[in-house]
């Protein structure tokens, strides 16, 4: 049974390199070769490859926005493919995921390989899940971009900055995105989201809202110590009393 790949690098070069080396494995399928973390999320999505060379370091999207943005779906096995980012490195080990640094020999691609291959015939898609989402859960701020949010909505990818929503609403499995005029719907709960924003940026206010504390213009009490929450373009939401206390604190 062939291991079908897709190989994801911004570079021209690393991308012929990891190709070039593939083309002489006889279990090895091709399927596609993406220059972007966009276009990755889209091939992956499309066609849930087996294996994927991942680049950490590219513009736009990194290799971990990548993940960040199918992480509700199972993953294939990844080999992560680096420069110098030494805290990465030492994350890949301790969670068991391998990685080639750059610049890598025939050697250590044959090595990482053999690592897939042997993963991939154990098919336990549940285990590779479970570390990848230990290591995005320790990775720091500066290697996954926090200051953006990547979502699929309408088929499409989307970058939204984290500076630019103004509310969140749960509507069962899915997300109502709030951001200014716009509306976007997106997969994911309301806990898993909370859990991935900044605390002092973000805050829930009831089980089904959360809200840019920059957008809060004024708090206006109610009946039995609940307040209404007003944005700044007008929008009025509830603040429940089993959140009141946190709010306060933060303002």
């Amino acid at each position: 049974m062939k291991i079908r790949t897709v190989i994801v690098d911004d570079e021209p070069l690393a991308r012929s390199r990891l190709k070039t080396l593939l083309k002489a494995e006889s279990d090895i399928e091709l399927l596609a070769e993406c220059a972007t973390g966009q276009e990755a999320i889209e091939t992956l999505d499309a066609k849930s490859p087996d294996l994927v060379f991942l680049d950490v370091q590219m513009p736009e999207l990194s290799g971990f926005d990548v993940l960040d943005a199918l992480k509700q779906r199972p993953l294939p096995r990844i080999i992560f493919v680096t420069a110098h980012d030494q805290f990465a490195l030492k994350a890949f080990e301790v969670h068991a995921i391998d990685y080639l640094l750059k610049p890598f020999d025939r050697e250590r691609f044959q090595q990482a390989l053999d690592r897939a291959r042997e993963e991939l015939r154990r098919q336990d898609p549940s285990a590779i899940n479970d570390r990848l989402t230990a290591l995005l859960a320790e990775l720091p701020g500066t290697a996954r971009a926090p200051d953006r949010l990547v979502i699929k909505s309408g088929g499409r990818v989307i970058l939204l900055k984290l500076a630019d929503i103004d509310w969140i609403e749960a509507a069962d499995n899915y997300l109502n995105l709030h951001l200014g005029n716009e509306t976007h719907l997106h997969r994911e709960t309301l806990s898993s989201i909370e859990s991935r924003l900044p605390a002092g940026q973000f805050l829930r206010i009831s089980r089904s809202t959360i809200v840019n504390v920059d957008r809060i213009k004024e708090l206006q009490p109610m009946f039995h110590g609940d307040y209404v929450v007003i944005l700044r373009n007008g929008t009025r939401l509830n603040l429940s009393r089993t959140y009141r206390d946190q709010l306060q604190k933060l303002l």
